[in-house]
């Protein structure tokens, strides 16, 4: 209430001198941080020295004529009134912030009033920056894991004219402005946290007023592990009584720890290369390589493995070419662990033919090819002989066809292909439109000259609409009959079988 009253009464007492003297007043507003010198100025006209000034803050006189501390009540040791009419204030507080008026009296009687606000501002203070949730390392660096949702609290202690900033600066980008608030609390989130989003977070605090700023940085970490277990491949080695392993898992952050075998310290390292003498290791033999992480808490390791294998190769034993012509002998291995070198040989001598040895550190395995070259003359013999072959089949077919074909009659009687030479009656049927029934008795035949009995034959006709059916009925004749002659009842016989078998 006294600096509104102060205030209301300067504004009076300026107005009515403005007035009554036609002379003009100032306003103006000055910042300060606690502790600075300020110099609050009355009249910067000109270098005319005042003849006397006046200075009031919150209602009380600080300085008049010349004398300071004229109100008790406003004694400082701070204050200094300079010959200009300036008032001097040394190691402001923030207690001093207000609004100071000034009156002074020029020596052509001219009367300057002049209003100074100041404003004493401190701060910002107790800036912090938390993330959550992190792990914390010695060093202070806080630590994340890759796919976590990230939560930002930047705060300060309240105070008039401030406004809190959040910047992010990484790898790929600098000084990112993420989120701005006036309030004295900032709150940022990022969801499923990526290393893309690994750097350094500055919660920036800022007093609009005295243009002062405060920052609290931090330097985030996120960690992440490849979801595939570490690579094992065996390698080539230079010398071939040793064989070379290698072991890696890229993609990790921080480096992972790898390890051959079951002894041995862990090393840390993305890629791990160790050599072993062939000497102690064996065909079958199975070599593991054991990774490490942070981040590795349920499943404290990963594992990958290679199993050495002797070498098997594979190719055709046996090959035979014509002379002049090119050849290809082929000699493969796929299954040798590490892989295996080839070299050919050849004769007796085994001379190298092509540098290298089908062999790997584990031993050596062979495979024999035997080259058989052929005289160009002997290219046609394989012909001639396709072609005699081809014309014996063809023959013999054609033989047995004409001799099936000629002996068709018997076949179908059912005398057979072997018996066709033992039957002496030949039966034709000739198919007719008569549709009668044949029910009389044929007359027996008398037997042959050849000593073999003749055979009753009885012809019946089914009649149907769309197929003819023939029944023959045989009736073996007893060979009984004597007394007529052969040859005349063989010769009527014949003509009535004729005649009962025609229709």
């Amino acid at each position: 209430m006294n600096i509104v009253a102060s205030l209301t009464l300067l504004q009076l007492f300026l107005s009515a001198a403005a007035t009554v003297s036609g002379n003009f007043s100032t306003e103006t507003v000055q910042s300060a941080a606690p502790g600075d010198v300020v110099l609050l100025q009355c009249y910067t006209g000109g270098n005319l020295t005042p003849v006397w000034t006046t200075w009031m803050k919150d209602g009380h006189v600080i300085a008049k004529d010349g004398e300071l501390h004229v109100d008790s009540s406003a004694k400082d040791p701070r204050f200094t009134l300079e010959l200009n009419g300036s008032l001097s204030i040394s190691k402001v507080i923030s207690e001093d912030t207000g609004s100071f008026l000034c009156s002074s009296r020029l020596p052509d009687n001219r009367t300057i009033n002049a209003h100074v606000l100041l404003q004493v501002t401190s701060g910002p203070y107790n800036v912090t920056t938390v993330i959550y949730p992190t792990i914390v390392l010695p060093n202070r660096t806080l630590v994340t894991e890759e796919g976590k949702s990230v939560s930002f609290k930047c705060s300060t202690r309240p105070s008039p004219s401030q406004q809190l900033n959040l910047t992010f600066s990484g790898a790929s980008n600098n000084n990112t402005s993420l989120a701005f608030s006036p309030l004295p609390i900032l709150e940022y989130a990022i969801e499923n946290i990526q290393p893309s989003n690994q750097g350094v977070y500055t919660c920036s605090a800022l007093n609009t007023v005295s243009n002062h700023m405060v920052n609290n940085s931090t330097e985030l970490l996120v960690y992440y592990i490849p979801s595939r277990r570490p690579d094992c491949m065996s390698m080539k080695a230079q010398n071939s009584s040793s064989v070379q392993l290698n072991c890696s898992w890229f993609g990790a952050y921080p480096t992972p720890q790898l390890r051959w075998g079951k002894d041995g310290d862990f090393q840390v390292t993305d890629s791990l290369v160790v050599s072993l003498n062939s000497s102690t290791l064996k065909d079958g033999q199975t070599l593991t390589c054991t990774a490490r992480h942070e981040l590795l808490k349920n499943e404290k390791e990963r594992s990958c493995s290679v199993t050495l294998s002797l070498p098997y190769p594979a190719g055709e034993p046996i090959v035979s070419v014509l002379e002049g012509t090119n050849v290809t002998l082929s000699c493969r291995e796929f299954t040798a662990v590490p892989a295996a070198n080839t070299m050919w040989r050849k004769g007796q001598s085994q001379e190298p033919i092509v540098p290298g040895s089908n062999e790997n550190a584990l031993g050596v395995r062979e495979l024999e090819v035997f080259l058989t070259v052929k005289a160009s003359s002997s290219a046609y013999t394989g012909a001639v002989i396709g072609v005699f072959i081809a014309a014996l089949i063809a023959g013999c077919a054609f033989i047995v066809a004409k001799i099936l074909y000629s002996r068709r009659h018997t076949i179908c009687l059912g005398g057979g292909f072997m018996q066709a030479e033992d039957r002496g009656d030949v039966v034709d049927l000739v198919e007719s439109d008569d549709e009668q029934i044949f029910q009389d008795a044929v007359p027996r035949l008398p037997p042959l000259t050849n000593g073999r009995h003749t055979t009753l034959v009885q012809i019946h006709r089914i009649p149907s609409s769309d197929d003819h059916e023939v029944i023959v009925e045989t009736h073996p004749e007893p060979p009984e009959q004597k007394d007529e002659p052969i040859e005349e009842k063989t010769e009527e016989s014949r003509e009535e079988v004729e005649e009962l078998v025609s229709f």
